[in-house]
């Protein structure tokens, strides 16, 4: 699953990418998007980008971190995916798909597409629409 957000981009590409999607390119939203967008399709957590921003010399709190994930996920720059309501990851590729989360590695894995049929969904109170569907399968390594 490829996403066309997650391919390396200059520095351009993202100030048009974040006009695109109605952000004023800011240097510290282009910065954090450099940094987002230049490995492919992945999985952050605020603190691990705030690691990465700090390793590029990026000088940004882990307030900003969070401020600026959370405006790209309203952009649809990203997509949420909340582990037990307390691990939030942020994804670079925002298609339709489902997660693997790894336990004891804290680590989120797209599953591959076509790996979970959803064919009866409730019908949703009224007044309200179903937006998306997430479905996270928790697993760990057998017991050997």
């Amino acid at each position: 699953m490829t996403n066309p957000n997650s391919l390396h981009k200059s520095q351009a590409d993202v100030s048009n990418m974040l006009r695109t999607a109605g952000l004023r390119p800011t240097r510290q939203r282009v910065s954090l998007a450099e940094i987002l967008y230049s490995q492919g399709d992945r999985h952050v957590s605020a603190e691990l980008l705030h690691e990465e921003a700090e390793a590029a010399n990026v000088p940004v709190s882990l307030a900003t971190i969070y401020n600026t994930l959370h405006q790209f996920t309203q952009a649809g720059l990203l997509r949420e995916v909340a582990i037990d309501g307390t691990k939030t990851y942020f994804d670079t590729n925002v298609s339709d798909h489902h997660h693997f989360f790894i336990e004891g590695e804290n680590r989120v894995v797209d599953i591959p597409g076509g790996g979970i049929a959803i064919d009866r969904l409730p019908s949703a109170p009224d007044g309200m629409e179903i937006v998306h569907v997430d479905v996270i399968v928790r697993v760990r390594p057998k017991n050997q």
